[in-house]
């Protein structure tokens, strides 16, 4: 919607650095940075997928405008000086000033428009052009076939599998329209841009304010319909699959057996409803708990990222052998993509979707990424179908 954070400039960066770790360090980080300042740092981050690539982000911005429910406000950091005192300043909602952006997405819009200057100028308009994926399509429909081998033989009873499409263009592309087009196109999705990443994920990882957590799970996917009586025909196909449904349950457990730990009360559905996007319609399960505060203390959103990343909407089951299986089928670096991106503050909330629907844009390279679960009962056609069409929420507003 129209909630959400954005930040200008670099105050600082902190170095995440690779392993399982990884999560606690950049938590240290931010809280040393934070000092003893009585306001929070605000903090972006985008983690890899993989514990053992050393490619996540984490950036403190010189300037942060947030707007939620209906009010904006501003926050400034000097971090060799401390905290400048405009922190949490509020702005009236109709402010027409260049520093308060009415809403987020007009927000967005002015940092896209920073972040792509040099498309905003480029003299030559081009079409992008397919260059092919790292992976054939013949290569993966056999590591599908592969995985789905090892799952009769009770290796593991999910694991998603991913592939990338790689796009140029004679011209950079236009990154301000893409995250306007995202916005408009995907409202209920979290729209992001983090150092070149930019998506717009359907999938709240988590959540915290406070004592309250709250985590969306989304797996199963059907294509969207022609009409309204063949999109209720094919979301209640959906509803009543099999193979979706033990996808969804399985991606469902991962995260009910994380937070179920960590939480005094956990509201759990009975069963998945469906969440409808643009291009395709998911099984979806809202999460919402009291996260529990043993000796004062709650646990930091970080902390609970180390904890849920990855679940099995994006890994598999069991963790360790899909996430093996991974390494050995996908033929490709996942980057960033799937893993959390979004924000924290150095007192411990914040809120991180899963990198999904999303592409890494390089001026006139972009690299798009789609996954698949395969479970038993999987078709390694149906699977590639699967992944098309989650590409083209990104191939539809690149204009590919």
């Amino acid at each position: 919607g129209d909630d959400g954070l954005v930040g200008w400039g670099v105050a600082a960066r902190i170095a995440v650095g690779a392993g399982p770790e990884r999560f606690a360090r950049a938590r240290d980080a931010l809280h040393d940075l934070a000092g003893g300042s009585g306001d929070p740092l605000v903090a972006f981050a985008s983690f890899t997928f993989d514990a053992d690539e050393d490619a996540s982000v984490m950036v403190v911005p010189q300037v942060v405008v947030r707007h939620q429910q209906g009010v904006t406000s501003r926050m400034t950091f000097h971090l060799e000086g401390g905290l400048e005192g405009d922190a949490d300043r509020h702005v009236p909602p109709d402010a027409n000033t260049p520093d308060a952006p009415t809403t987020a997405r007009a927000a967005a819009g002015e940092a896209g428009e920073e972040a792509a200057g040099a498309a905003e100028n480029a003299a030559v308009v081009d079409r992008p052009r397919y260059a092919g994926s790292t992976l054939r399509d013949d290569a993966w429909l056999e590591a599908v076939a592969t995985a789905l081998e090892a799952i009769e033989r009770d290796e593991y009873e999910k694991v998603v599998l991913a592939r990338d499409l790689h796009l140029w263009s004679r011209a950079p592309f236009d990154v301000a329209r893409v995250l306007r087009d995202l916005a408009e196109r995907f409202p209920s999705c979290t729209t992001f841009l983090v150092d070149h990443l930019l998506g717009a994920s359907p999938e709240q990882l988590v959540r915290r304010s406070g004592r309250a957590v709250t985590s969306q799970v989304l797996a199963g996917t059907a294509p969207r319909g022609a009409d309204a009586s063949e999109d209720d025909a094919l979301g209640s196909a959906l509803l009543g699959a099999a193979k979706d449904r033990r996808e969804h349950d399985l991606a469902l457990r991962s995260a009910v057996e994380v937070l179920d730990g960590l939480c005094d009360t956990l509201s759990v559905p009975e069963a998945p409803s469906l969440v409808r996007l643009d291009n395709v319609q998911h099984l979806g399960s809202a999460l919402s708990g009291t996260l529990s505060a043993p000796g004062g203390a709650v646990p930091h959103v970080l902390d609970l990222l180390g904890r849920l990343h990855p679940t099995a909407a994006v890994g598999g089951v069991p963790r360790a052998a899909a996430l093996r299986a991974i390494g050995e089928l996908e033929g490709m670096s996942r980057g960033r993509y799937a893993g959390p991106v979004g924000w924290c503050t150095s007192d411990g909330d914040g809120e991180f979707a899963i990198a999904l629907r999303c592409a890494e844009i390089r001026g006139e390279r972009a690299r798009l990424f789609a996954g698949a679960g395969i479970v038993a009962g999987s078709l390694p056609e149906a699977e590639l179908t699967e992944t098309w069409l989650k590409l083209r929420a990104m191939t539809g507003v690149l204009g590919a």
